[in-house]
C-alpha cells in the first residue's frame, strides 16, 4: 500500500516539471504546443479554451401594458325571475355570490340574490387577531327563498368590532359543462353600530 502511494506520488511530480519544463524551454503557454521557434515543425494542436467576444446584455427598460376602460357597476348575473328589478352591484360573477349588508346595532342585516334553489348559511367573522387556534365560526342556516332576494340578520354581535360576513350556498349545483354554480359570498369589513 505504501509502495502504491509513493509510485503515484512519484508520478504526480514528474508530470508537474514536465509540464514547468515545457514552459522553460520557450513554450508560449497558450496550448499552442510548446516550441514556438522558426524551427519548430511540430504543433501539438489548438487552444483548448475558447472564448468569443459577446456583447454587453441591454439594459432593462419599463414597458407599461395598454390603458383599459375600469369595469363600472353593473348587473351581475341574470336574475331567476324576470319580475325581480333589484340590480346587484358586480363581483367576480365566476366565484362570488354578490351579497349587500346593513348594520344595525349589534347585528347585521344580509340579503342576496337566490341562487338555484338552494339552502343557505351564513355567519359574521370577527377580525380582532386572536393568537392560537381561531374560533370556529356560528353559522345561520338560512332556507332557500322564493323570491328573488334572500335576507336574513345575524344578532349578538360586539358593537364597533371589526366582521366580515360570508355566505355559503353548498347545493348551488352544476352548470352542463360540470362546472359549480356560485357557491359564496363574503362582504368587506364592517362595523355594528
Amino acid at each position: 500500500m505504501r509502495r502504491t502511494g509513493i509510485a503515484i506520488t512519484l508520478a504526480a511530480t514528474a508530470l508537474a516539471l514536465a509540464g514547468c519544463a515545457a514552459l522553460t524551454r520557450g513554450g508560449s503557454g497558450d496550448g499552442s504546443g510548446g516550441d514556438t521557434s522558426e524551427g519548430s515543425t511540430a504543433k501539438l494542436g489548438r487552444q483548448w479554451i475558447q472564448v468569443d467576444q459577446g456583447k454587453a446584455t441591454p439594459s432593462p427598460s419599463v414597458t407599461f401594458g395598454k390603458p383599459g376602460a375600469t369595469p363600472s357597476t353593473s348587473i351581475s348575473a341574470p336574475t331567476p325571475d324576470p319580475g325581480c328589478t333589484k340590480l346587484w352591484p358586480r363581483t367576480d360573477w365566476r366565484v362570488l355570490i354578490p351579497i349587500e349588508v346593513t348594520v344595525g346595532k349589534g347585528s347585521v342585516k344580509v340579503e342576496w340574490p337566490a341562487q338555484f334553489d338552494s339552502n343557505y348559511r351564513v355567519t359574521a367573522v370577527p377580525q380582532q387577531l386572536v393568537s392560537g387556534a381561531q374560533p370556529e365560526p356560528v353559522w345561520k342556516p338560512v332556507a332557500a327563498g322564493t323570491g328573488c332576494t334572500v335576507t336574513t340578520t345575524i344578532t349578538g354581535l360586539t358593537s364597533g368590532a371589526p366582521y366580515i360576513v360570508w355566505l355559503d350556498a353548498p347545493n348551488t349545483g352544476r352548470a352542463v359543462d360540470g362546472t359549480r354554480h356560485l357557491y359564496s359570498g363574503r362582504s368587506g369589513v364592517i362595523y355594528p353600530k
